[in-house]
C-alpha cells in the first residue's frame, strides 16, 4: 500500500488529485478537505466504477487508519490507492483550510 505525507498530498490536491473521504457523512460535514468526496467504507464497492483508472486515488479519514485499510482494499482490486498519513486531523493541525457542509458523494 502506497502512503503520501501531507505536504506530499498537498502538492498533489493543488494540482488536481482524486481525493476521497471514507469517513462516515457526519464526519465528513464537521471538515474535510476541499474536493474530497465523501465515500464511507461502507459504500467503498459501491464506487469501485466511479474511481478514475488512469491515476491514483489520495484516500483520506480522519487520522489515516481507515484511510490505509480503504487504500489497502482497493489496491488489491487494482486502484491506484495512495494513503493520506495524519488524515484530516493533521491536516487541520497544520493550519490547513478545512470545509464544512453536507456531504459530496462519489457515486
Amino acid at each position: 500500500m502506497r502512503e503520501a505525507d501531507l505536504d506530499v498530498f498537498a502538492a498533489e490536491l493543488a494540482h488536481g488529485a482524486f481525493v476521497i473521504d471514507v469517513r462516515e457523512s457526519d464526519g465528513y460535514a464537521a471538515g474535510h478537505v476541499s474536493g474530497a468526496l465523501s465515500t464511507p467504507l461502507s459504500a467503498l464497492g459501491a464506487v469501485l466504477g466511479d474511481l478514475p483508472g488512469d491515476r491514483p486515488v489520495y484516500v483520506i479519514c480522519a487520522s489515516g487508519n481507515r484511510s490505509a485499510w480503504a487504500a489497502e482494499q482497493l489496491a488489491t482490486l487494482g486502484v491506484d490507492a495512495v494513503s493520506v498519513v495524519g488524515g484530516t486531523a493533521g491536516w487541520a493541525r497544520t493550519g490547513r483550510p478545512l470545509v464544512r457542509g453536507a456531504a459530496v458523494h462519489a457515486a
